[in-house]
């Protein structure tokens, strides 16, 4: 404010009043669009991938000492050299995909086995002795006390699977991107622009969060009424 230099920062009206601008482009639909389609579908593979897994891993032990130097491997290393060697060896339109899926992976697996290994033993010995299917042990026993862990774990998981799935944008640059948008800013030194890019996003990854824990919420009491 003291040197009147936009671009080292700019005040928040301008960036509202850019996001203003961006609304009445349609260009701005077709990246928002893009980018959360491949941003969800990394996170929603990772998401069924980790819930499978970790049901695998708590039921055969062999499962969970194979995966776990697999998983260590996706939580140690950093996003950056993912997303540089996928880019080596896939094309920059997946790109955000595999990278969201990477990074939600651990998350869910690590949360929904502590969720299964948490289960009351007492109500599957009950299980067991009446002979019920394993369809009902899994809506009335393990799904009730699973939801907590797995919904705890998917809020997070959204958050990173954006910031994961951005950073794979600007890197992979794919056409017709948010990410692709944020490196132009970059390049111009546009500030106004990476601000109010900035805001969509943030607001696209917490309205992305809020819908998914409403679907969960639903799924979890059809599943109780069923």
């Amino acid at each position: 404010m003291a040197i009147h230099q936009r671009i080292f920062l700019v005040s928040p009206w301008e960036v509202l009043l850019r996001v203003g601008e961006l609304l009445a482009v349609p260009a701005f639909y077709g990246a928002v669009l893009c980018s959360t389609g491949r941003i969800a579908a990394g996170f929603l593979l990772g998401a069924a991938a980790g819930a499978g897994l970790a049901a695998l891993a708590v039921r055969y032990r062999r499962v969970e000492e194979l995966l776990a130097p697999l998983l260590l491997t996706v939580k140690s290393i950093p996003v950056a050299s993912f997303i540089i060697l996928a880019l080596i060896l896939f094309s920059a339109q997946s790109l955000a995909v595999l990278i969201s899926f990477l990074i939600v992976l651990p998350v869910v697996y690590g949360s929904t086995a502590a969720g299964i290994r948490a289960a009351d033993r007492q109500l599957l010995e009950m299980a067991q002795v009446f002979a019920i299917p394993a369809g009902r042990r899994l809506r009335y026993i393990y799904a009730p006390q699973v939801a907590p862990y797995f919904q705890s774990a998917c809020a997070t998981a959204v958050g990173l699977a954006w910031k994961s799935g951005m950073a794979a944008e600007v890197i992979g640059m794919p056409d017709g991107s948010i990410g692709a948008q944020l490196y132009q800013a970059k390049v111009y030194l546009d500030t106004r622009d990476l601000f109010a890019w900035t805001v969509v996003i943030v607001l696209l990854s917490v309205g992305c969060e809020r819908l998914f824990q409403i679907l969960l919420r639903l799924l979890f009491r059809a599943l109780e009424r069923m």
